[in-house]
């Protein structure tokens, strides 16, 4: 399991977890380990433009880019989901890696009666399916009933062009948030899979089964 180290993510937490799972782990920072990978996670925590300095000092974006152009396994957690999108609305507007088409913006300040709420979204929600698929049988998501819960710490949610782009859904007052999405083999989680106990090792592990399918 490859792990991007581009200087904002939470690297320990995330590779404990697929460590404790059974799989090794490689911290990866340059374009040629990107390249070589055969499994690769993004995490992230902080800011979208923060996440895409920091990748842009190591000459990772166009690595990404064509490591997701060959359908291995990419999972983003969190600020590395937002990242896979085509731009932020985060602080100005910024430009992502474009690997699914949508935009990344604040989540709404008040719920679905109008009352202001609290912003970020922090805490344990549940996992829902989205109208556009009947189950999760053969996603990341597979083995997970929806309605378990998974932990989240987040401003911002990604807003996918393409529906059929959303593999979970997230009701937060009233507000809808994009808590996992898909395309191909690029998958990203708005939660933390790291934190979210027996659920999100199944995800992480369903990763780790991908890997040698």
């Amino acid at each position: 399991m490859t792990i991007v180290d581009y200087g904002v993510g939470n690297l320990f937490s995330v590779g404990r977890a697929f460590e404790y799972l059974g799989a090794s782990v490689i911290i990866a920072s340059t374009p040629s380990q990107i390249r070589e990978a055969r499994c690769l996670v993004l995490p992230g925590v902080g800011s979208f433009a923060n996440g895409m300095d920091g990748l842009k000092q190591r000459g990772l974006p166009d690595p990404l880019r064509e490591y997701a152009a060959t359908d291995r396994p990419f999972l983003g957690i969190c600020l590395g989901m937002q990242l896979l999108f085509d731009e932020s609305e985060e602080f100005g507007r910024h430009q992502g890696l474009g690997l699914i088409p949508g935009r990344v913006r604040a989540i709404t300040a008040t719920t679905s009666s109008g009352k202001q709420h609290k912003i970020p979204h922090i805490g344990w929600n549940a996992l829902l399916l989205p109208g556009s698929i009947p189950k999760w049988e053969n996603t990341l998501l597979q083995g997970i009933e929806p309605g378990s819960s998974a932990y989240f710490v987040h401003s911002y949610t990604a807003w996918p062009e393409d529906n059929s782009d959303r593999l979970v859904d997230c009701d937060y007052d009233g507000c809808l948030i994009s808590a996992a999405v898909r395309r191909g083999g690029i998958h990203g989680c708005q939660f933390h899979p790291e934190k979210s106990g027996l659920v999100g090792l199944q995800i992480l592990a369903n990763l780790i089964d991908y890997q040698h399918s």
